[in-house]
């Protein structure tokens, strides 16, 4: 059966009867012109969901979710939660006005009654959520649709607040985009050339490359998805590394899936990435390319430091196990607010190894459930904070009013034992 050229199954048509209660009615409802805008002509069934929609933005999300809930909403999938608003652990270091800490405690709490999974993180695929290759899923939120898609294979189209929890409650999802084998195929391809070793082995280089890779695709004209194909990276990149590469690339051209030639499991070859085409594109990237992407993420120079916050996507163990040592040799400075954003299971990793007394000896401050861009959690309003996210580097400006820095790990660490911003600028030389 077909309603206005999409064609639905009998299972649709029963919940659109409201067989499957009122929620899941309203929830089809608005999915089915998102599909026809999508260019769908059919739904298809998922078996995961992320849902970005519990993060508060206004109280209209708030109301959406309430009335979900009371036509009996309750998700039919396993489905995670992205950040909320507030840390629901650790409610002494919120910032905001009471009312709005209400109503992002509220809109968190709804979604865990609409049987969603309380993980609160932008990296649910580090913390058990993890689709297989292949699997058709419904995720939102920029980093974890690109990492799904990317480095774990699973397949979904970009999926914004509301839809995320209408496919939730539904189990189904627009029959198109990312989640059809033939819109995959890797059309640009950026080849390293030149990388100085160094530079070539360490982390800062992820986030740098995702940046510059993402505002190429994201300024490209015409029809189709510029999906990047990356070949030089070393073969022993590590999740972490693909994690910052993809959150860059999303925060700066909205690049939901890349291709990394012998890494990522779509690519094994440049054919493979291909689907046996030849690219639409080839663009070499060179160190001054690089050293230009690097620049573009910082809005202020040598200056007084205020912030330090890492972890944006959500730090990961291995992360911690590579800060520590750095913190044990530079701890922060005292007037240096340091900030380590996480989730819940690392935090309790962190807590059976022994890890966590010692890094808040040394003057870190961790949050769990959000993040310092999206929720009132600065103790300053001025002022210079530096990062080796490039997502943070990306949004901190316009979210919190204050100049950003970017760097490595290594290079925020000793800036905030300093006080001041430091520089390794050999990591940046030939």
């Amino acid at each position: 059966m077909a309603t206005n050229g999409l064609r639905l199954s009998e299972a649709d048509r029963a919940m659109l009867a409201g067989e499957r209660g009122d929620a899941a009615r309203l929830a089809l409802r608005i999915l089915l012109p998102m599909a026809r805008i999508y260019g769908a002509e059919q739904l298809l069934d998922i078996e995961h969901a992320h849902v970005d929609g519990v993060l508060l933005h206004g109280e209209s999300g708030l109301d959406f979710a309430e009335r979900l809930l009371a036509a009996g909403g309750r998700v039919v999938v396993p489905t995670t939660l992205n950040v909320g608003a507030y840390d629901l652990l650790h409610p002494e270091i919120y910032q905001g006005d009471e009312q709005t800490a209400a109503q992002a405690q509220r809109l968190m709490q709804v979604y865990v009654e609409m049987g969603c999974e309380p993980m609160f993180t932008c990296a649910p695929y580090q913390s058990g959520a993890r689709p297989p290759f292949g699997a058709q899923i419904a995720w939102a939120e920029s980093n974890a649709i690109v990492f799904a898609n990317s480095v774990l294979g699973a397949r979904t189209q970009r999926y914004g607040d509301f839809i995320d929890i209408c496919c939730a409650l539904t189990g189904r999802a627009p029959a198109c985009g990312l989640h059809l084998t033939e819109n995959r195929r890797g059309r640009w391809l950026f080849a390293l050339q030149g990388i100085p070793p160094r530079l070539l082995m360490d982390s800062v280089l992820y986030p740098v490359l995702g940046y510059l890779v993402g505002a190429a695709c994201g300024a490209q004209e015409g029809e189709g998805e510029a999906i990047p194909i990356i070949t030089g990276l070393p073969p022993q990149t590590n999740e972490d590394q693909l994690k910052a590469l993809g959150a860059a690339a999303a925060s700066s051209g909205a690049v939901a899936l890349f291709h990394a030639v012998g890494i990522t499991p779509e690519a094994n070859t440049l054919q493979d990435a291909t689907q046996g085409k030849k690219p639409e594109q080839t663009i070499a990237v060179d160190l001054p390319a690089l050293r230009r992407a690097r620049d573009q993420l910082s809005t202020v120079g040598t200056a007084q430091l205020d912030v330090v916050a890492l972890g944006s996507p959500h730090f990961s163990l291995e992360e911690f196990a590579a800060l520590r040592p750095l913190l044990e040799h530079h701890p922060p400075h005292s007037d240096v607010d340091f900030i380590v954003c996480t989730h819940r299971i690392v935090l309790a990793a962190l807590q059976q190894r022994g890890w966590l007394g010692p890094l808040k000896e040394l003057g870190v401050r961790l949050v769990v459930d959000t993040c310092v861009v999206v929720a009132p959690l600065l103790r300053v309003q001025r002022g210079v904070l530096m990062t080796n996210s490039a997502k943070f580097a990306h949004y901190t400006p316009g979210n919190t009013g204050l100049g950003v820095v970017f760097g490595s790990l290594e290079e925020c660490v000793r800036s905030a034992h300093e006080g001041r911003i430091w520089r390794d600028e050999a990591l940046w030389q030939a």
